[in-house]
């Protein structure tokens, strides 16, 4: 009752599925990559910030956990304390500020 394995498909099917996996894997790492494109455009960097994937992944958590900071201590002011672009750069400057005194180092251990 012991099955003999199937046989391997025929070369020139092999290679048309080889072809399909490697343009869907094409696709998968632009959409990542795009992904990230965008998520960096978002987090407030320095000047000299060439950031990898991975330390953009950690600047956009300490980035995060800096906006919890600042929701929770209140200090900006109400009246540009909506989405708009005046509040952005507020936050922009002032993150940009907490990463250079080293602040994020303190709160990175979450």
């Amino acid at each position: 009752s012991k099955r003999s394995p199937a046989p391997p498909p025929p070369p020139e099917d092999a290679q048309a599925q080889r072809v399909i996996a490697n343009v869907r894997e094409r696709q998968r790492t632009q959409s990542l990559n795009d992904a990230f494109a965008e998520l960096r455009k978002i987090i407030p960097t320095l000047p000299s910030d060439k950031l990898s994937k991975i330390q953009t992944l950690k600047l956009a958590a300490r980035y995060i956990d800096f906006l919890c900071q600042v929701l929770q201590s209140d200090e900006l002011d109400h009246k540009v304390s909506s989405c708009n672009f005046l509040a952005h750069e507020r936050l922009s400057y002032a993150f940009s500020v907490w990463r250079m005194e080293g602040a994020w180092a303190m709160s990175a251990s979450h």
